[in-house]
């Protein structure tokens, strides 16, 4: 099935129902929002590298999930699956992946309950804003389309409250969510919840009459403070998603050494057993038997070689904690060094800032070496493994044809 095709019959089919009479007052739930949601559950998408099948799965669910809003806002998750359902079994899809998307669009009912990872991106995608740049934005159109909607203007003070509980209920899904948006997430709900104190005293009591030049330094100096506060929580961020992203790679990469050298044991065990018994019988093959033979195990070696670990030492000295030359955060630099030893450059380390992110730097910048290491060793073995596959079986065949 060709689900990137499927996948822009869906978006053709999603986009007329925006323009329709019945969503005059979805200021919140409309296309900006679908967009933004399809957006973002790409993103987690790619991240988490998801099949052709589940990517098609996590998108459509994604178009979809609002759509009940023009016809009954009231179910509006239950109409969302009801129409993806329809459409995709018109269109001839499976009820596997039908009841996937469907699974997808009601696990953004709040409370957020996802099953399994798809809806988990999903649900994460939904509620994107939350932990996003544009969440003050978004937060005032969901209040004026409930307004729009109960026919009556919500305080302000009310749906803070509202949103603050909503925000301290919600937690996002996906790790990778979680990394991006908890932070900022955390910062938004901290100044809602700071406002909605600050407006509590200003109602119990008169406030005294302060000097201007104080409560515009206080001001200011917050204002610093929180200004700070920022590029910190991103950088920390930067950090663990890109090592995360490493770690991800690196797996992606052991499992491809792994398949490259199962398959060339399968076909070493194979020649072996079998085809060398018989080349008395059959010269004729005794040159591309070889050749295959040589082929598989060059093959399984670099495979082998992309997955061999490489251990240092284990040993730093105090010069190395001096002149911040050592990373501590990775275990072949301290796993000979006493308990004691490490815990004197860790405190040490985490006492200065210069010293802990150049450790981050550098915990990085390994964990690009070796990947780039492993991604370079199994490149060749693929390239070995592929060459030398068609050209073993061109000799096999043309061993074949000389023996006639």
């Amino acid at each position: 099935m060709n689900y990137q095709l499927l996948a822009n019959q869906v978006q053709q089919y999603v986009s007329p129902i925006f323009n329709t009479v019945n969503g005059d007052k979805l200021f919140y739930h409309n296309r900006e929002h679908t967009e933004a949601v399809v957006k973002a559950a790409t993103t987690i998408a790619n991240h988490y590298q998801l099949s052709e099948r589940d990517f098609f799965v996590v998108i459509t669910a994604a178009w979809f999930h609002d759509i009940g809003y023009y016809s009954d806002p009231s179910r509006h998750e239950e109409m969302g699956a009801e129409q993806a359902a329809a459409f995709l079994q018109a269109k001839g899809v499976d009820d596997a992946t039908v009841n996937a998307v469907k699974g997808c669009i009601l696990a953004t009912k709040l409370p957020q309950r996802p099953n399994n990872l798809l809806e988990q991106i999903v649900c994460d995608a939904d509620l994107f804003h939350l932990g996003g740049d544009n969440f003050a934005t978004r937060n005032k159109l969901m209040r004026k389309e409930a307004s729009a909607r109960t026919g009556k203007k919500i305080d302000k003070d009310e749906w803070r409250k509202a949103t603050i509980r909503l925000m301290e209920q919600h937690h996002y899904n996906t790790d990778y969510a979680r990394l991006l948006l908890n932070d900022k997430k955390q910062e938004i709900l901290d100044n809602l919840k700071k406002k909605d104190e600050e407006k509590g005293k200003h109602v119990a009591i008169s406030t005294p009459k302060e000097s201007p030049v104080a409560t515009t330094s206080s001001a200011n100096t917050a204002a610093k403070k929180q200004k700070e506060e920022r590029p910190n929580r991103g950088i920390e961020t930067m950090f663990r998603i890109s090592s995360n992203n490493h770690q991800r790679l690196s797996d992606m990469a052991d499992s491809k050494a792994h398949i490259m050298i199962s398959t060339n044991s399968i076909i070493i065990s194979v020649l072996l057993s079998v085809l060398l018994r018989k080349l008395e019988e059959y010269p004729n093959y005794t040159i591309p038997a070889i050749l295959l033979l040589t082929v598989c195990v060059i093959a399984m070696v670099f495979s082998i070689l992309a997955t061999r670990p490489n251990i240092p030492a284990g040993t730093f000295t105090q010069n190395d904690i001096d002149e911040q030359k050592v990373n501590l955060l990775f275990f072949g630099n301290f796993y000979k060094m006493s308990l004691q030893d490490y815990t004197g450059g860790m405190l040490r380390m985490m006492n200065e800032r210069d010293f802990l992110y150049g450790s981050l730097i550098r915990d990085l910048y390994s964990q690009g070496v070796v990947l780039g290491r492993k991604y370079r060793l199994l490149r060749v073995a693929y390239n070995v493994f592929m060459f030398g596959i068609v050209v073993s079986v061109i000799a096999f065949i043309i061993a074949a044809l000389l023996k006639r």
